[in-house]
């Protein structure tokens, strides 16, 4: 699959992708992710290493788009939980501290 990531056209196929992860160790996940195999990479590691480009010259979503066309699993981060709501009485007793 014909693809442009940071303004250059690649040339991505699944098996590809897939061959030049093999061996690569993950890095910890801190945003957007991709699932590769049975590991969980950043999607800025794999752009890396697919495109042999800096991390600074593209973006997490040209990278998401593209594996999402391959067949790869994506992920987004995990949003925060929403503060729970206080009783009255929480309420008043954080006010007068």
């Amino acid at each position: 699959m014909r693809c442009v990531i940071a303004r250059f056209p690649f040339d991505l196929s699944r098996s590809g992708v897939l061959e030049s992860m093999k061996g690569i160790k993950p890095e910890p996940v801190t945003g957007e992710s991709v699932i590769i195999g049975r590991c969980r990479y950043p999607v800025k590691q794999v752009g890396e290493v697919i495109t042999r480009q800096d991390r600074r010259d593209f973006t997490s979503g040209e990278v998401t788009r593209a594996m999402v066309r391959l067949g790869f699993t994506c992920r987004t981060p995990e949003a925060a939980a929403p503060p729970r709501a206080l009783t009255p009485l929480q309420n008043a007793s954080s006010l007068l501290g």
